[in-house]
């Protein structure tokens, strides 16, 4: 046999060899799949329709809820967020002005993650529990999986209509698997009946939803901004007339809806919630097709098994998985682009808090002088707007990240608007005698801002401790049979 011929036929031999390797990979490749396909066809449990506790789900998916289960993780802070506790009163204490005569003023905090949901409201100093607290049991809405539970039992009217204190004992397990899934064919669902009303009041039907939409609009349930409506206080988003902040204040005026009346300044106040989807729907990602989904819950690999990471996050936390997928820079470069989109934000916003602060300490001090309400209405008129573009930014998670181009417009008029607002003011002053320059009250700490406005908080501390040690144990004892072991933490 000549040279040439053995070579030709080791090379022969090689490529068939390689095939053989490639098809036995991909023979595996097809099993290993059509194995996950029936292991999640064919769960070990079956579940309820309304199993609200997260391990239960656990016991069918166990990549998912291991994740889920990192959330309890709170070391992470980036630049302005992250998991970890931060006390918002005590980094901006101008927000205890901007928010006196609401229960804002007393604590706002960075949100933990989902699965401290019912723990954290149950704390927080804004909840209490009988008639000198009267929050609608439509404060628990996002809250927790017993949620959807309790409004397939009372009827979503009827839910809403109760009192917080009264549904405390049924709201015990957090945020989790049943509220964004079907428990018989896992796929994404709406559990909550707001979003599908406020989409069809725009005309799309849940039917014409694609999937990669639906990777958002599950978050859409509770990222959103949202009103109580009428003495129902039924659970509405303002979407009717767009998603933008102007075109939702321009719902609210129409309905002359006001969430509190300024305790300093008698401004009508509307107050945001956290306009995540809202401002995201105005940004380059959405524009692009990429859900929340795609960079909170990037889909991972473990064992060979594919899934979404359900460890709710910031991407800045988990950047190879959520970031690099699409972009190749590196995570230093893609980490400073994210503070230096959020650093333009956070400077506009912090001159708009402190306008905005000095605008309702002015409008106190008129008002105290003697101006009339003829001359106040178009003060109070640019600070109620100028507020609600404020709070349209701030209230968002991510400080603007998801579309800084619309934060820092909307802030820019926030400004201008504030500071037309104080323009105002002064010529009020000049009318009724007050000399200028008007020398602001000393509010530069959270605890001198919060006497100011005429907070007791160590009497409001003891009162909701005071509460707590009488109705968790009759909320948890109540509820025994139907919590979850995330009721520990």
């Amino acid at each position: 046999m000549s040279e040439k011929i053995k070579k030709s036929t080791w090379i022969m031999i090689v490529v068939v060899a390689v095939v053989v390797f490639i098809a036995g990979l991909f023979t595996a490749s097809i099993v290993e799949r059509r194995g996950e396909t029936i292991t999640k066809l064919q769960p070990i449990k079956e579940l309820p329709e309304w199993e609200p506790r997260n391990e239960e789900w656990g016991k069918n998916y166990p990549l998912e809820y291991e994740s889920y289960m990192k959330m309890l993780d709170t070391n992470f802070r980036s630049k302005y967020a992250g998991s970890a506790k931060i006390d918002y009163l005590e980094d901006y204490p101008e927000l205890v002005i901007l928010w006196a005569g609401y229960a804002f003023s007393k604590e706002y905090n960075q949100a933990r993650g989902h699965a401290f949901a019912v723990k954290d409201i149950r704390n927080i100093l804004r909840t209490g529990g009988a008639a000198e607290h009267p929050q609608p049991a439509t404060c628990w809405s996002c809250k927790s999986p017993d949620v959807p539970r309790m409004m397939a039992k009372m009827g979503v009217a009827e839910f809403y209509k109760a009192k917080w204190f009264e549904t405390g004992a049924e709201i015990v397990n957090p945020i989790g698997c049943q509220d964004c899934h079907d428990p018989k064919t896992m796929n994404l669902k709406i559990s909550r009946p707001a979003l599908v009303e406020a989409l069809e009041r725009r005309g799309k039907k849940m039917t014409d939803v694609t999937h990669q939409e639906m990777r958002s609009l599950v978050c859409a349930q509770c990222h959103v901004e949202y009103f109580f409506k009428g003495e129902g206080k039924y659970l509405t988003f303002p979407w009717d007339k767009g998603f933008s902040a102007d075109s939702m204040e321009a719902y609210y005026d129409e309905i002359q809806f006001t969430d509190f009346t300024h305790k300093l300044s008698k401004t009508p106040i509307i107050k945001a919630q956290h306009p995540d989807y809202e401002l995201y729907m105005t940004g380059i990602h959405a524009k692009r097709g990429v859900a929340c989904a795609d960079c909170h819950m990037p889909y991972k690999v473990e064992g060979g098994v594919k899934y979404s990471d359900h460890h709710i996050q910031s991407p800045l936390n988990n950047m190879a998985n959520a970031c690099q997928v699409c972009h190749k820079e590196s995570e230093a470069t893609l980490t400073q682009d994210v503070y230096d989109r959020q650093d333009r934000v956070m400077e506009l916003r912090r001159s708009l808090e402190k306008s905005l602060a000095a605008a309702h300490l002015e409008a106190e001090a008129a008002w105290k002088n003697g101006a009339t309400e003829d001359e106040m209405k178009p003060v109070l008129k640019f600070i109620r707007q100028a507020q609600w573009r404020w709070d349209w930014v701030a209230a968002a998670n991510g400080v603007g990240f998801h579309s800084p181009v619309e934060a820092l417009r909307v802030l820019g008029n926030g400004i201008e608007r504030s500071e037309k607002a104080r323009g105002l003011i002064s010529v009020v002053f000049t009318k009724h005698g007050v000399a200028l320059p008007y020398v602001l009250p000393d509010v530069s700490t959270k605890e001198k801002a919060q006497k100011y406005i005429g907070l007791d908080m160590e009497k409001l501390r003891n009162d909701k401790k005071e509460l707590l040690d009488k109705i968790i144990p009759e909320w948890d004892k109540k509820a025994e049979a139907r919590q979850g072991s995330l009721k520990k933490y």
